[in-house]
């Protein structure tokens, strides 16, 4: 079969090329792969990847060879689901615990979304605590996470403020559920109840100051890729604030999260209640610069490769 490999002297770091078919665990279905979606961190890792790896987080498709433990979707469902690497190809062998059903009106290329950013932004709303009325700050608003983050702080009557750093950024993110925009964090205003943060340095050390004193700080990522330094003392006398880092890979690998969770946003997604803000849409013969324009930022949302 084919699927896409690490390709360190290609465009955008990837080829395609022949690689063997999966062998499925007793717990993993196969899966025949139609739609993909791109990951920053999935992406940036091509860079110093070994050539040949086997990049790819997000997928959609149809089961063609249920588990052999009869868990999960039978042959002939369409899924959405994740895997820890391998999900660029024609097939992919997916635990049935990462693994979801789709609907008719639920297609392809907007279920393969909902695995790793949709999750990210749902497990780290979920955080924060349910109180109504939060105050919550979602830096990096403009990419995947930040605009299903959005959606879902909007939905639980939280006041969202998207944080971008332009205003050509911030296109399309009121109509999102965002109430305010800033440039970015400024320690001297308001404080938050909850932030989602994803930009690191010198943002996370903003968030540390202006976090509420009984608030949340969630960080999940690292986009500016530059350390973090910062006061403690401007941290833990602020109150009772907390920090917690959220690694959805991880909860995913632990079976924290999975099918109910995916599931949950696919229904989300058939109900109109969750939209999924796709920017790119083209081939996987085409990958090699949907990566690069994400890597450098040229990407509002998500990018999505058809894959047949």
């Amino acid at each position: 079969m084919r699927a896409l490999v690490a390709s360190p002297s290609s465009d955008g770091f990837v080829e395609l090329r022949d690689v063997p078919d999966p062998a499925p665990a007793d717990r993993q279905a196969i899966v025949e792969v139609h739609a993909v979606s791109l990951n920053r961190g999935e992406c940036a890792a091509l860079r110093p990847a070994e050539d040949g790896a086997r990049p790819g987080w997000d997928l959609a498709g149809v089961v063609v060879r249920a588990a052999a433990d009869r868990s999960g979707p039978r042959e002939g469902e369409r899924v959405a689901g994740w895997v820890n690497g391998g999900a660029w190809a024609e097939r992919a062998a997916v635990r049935t615990a990462h693994l979801a059903e789709l609907p008719d009106s639920v297609s392809f290329e907007v279920a393969s979304t909902l695995p790793i950013a949709g999750l990210t932004a749902v497990t780290a709303i979920e955080m924060g605590g349910s109180r109504p009325g939060r105050r919550i700050a979602v830096t990096g608003a403009n990419g995947g996470v930040g605009r299903f983050a959005i959606q879902i702080a909007k939905a639980s009557r939280a006041h969202v403020t998207a944080i971008v750093t332009s205003p050509e950024r911030a296109a399309g993110l009121r109509e999102l559920g965002a109430d305010a925009i800033e440039a970015a964090l400024d320690a001297s205003d308001e404080p938050f109840d909850l932030i989602l943060e994803s930009v690191g340095g010198a943002s996370l050390a903003t968030a540390l100051v202006r976090v509420s004193e009984q608030g949340t700080v969630v960080t999940f990522g690292n986009s500016s890729n530059t350390p973090t330094e910062f006061d403690a003392r401007t941290f833990y006398r602020r109150g009772a604030p907390t920090m917690r880092a959220l690694f959805v890979v991880w909860e995913l690998l632990q079976e924290r999260i999975g099918t109910a969770e995916l599931a949950s946003l696919v229904d989300l997604v058939a109900r109109g209640a969750l939209r999924a803000d796709i920017d790119r849409v083209t081939s996987w013969e085409e990958a090699g610069s949907s990566v690069r324009d994400l890597l450098e930022r040229r990407i509002s949302g998500k990018a999505v490769l058809i894959t047949r």
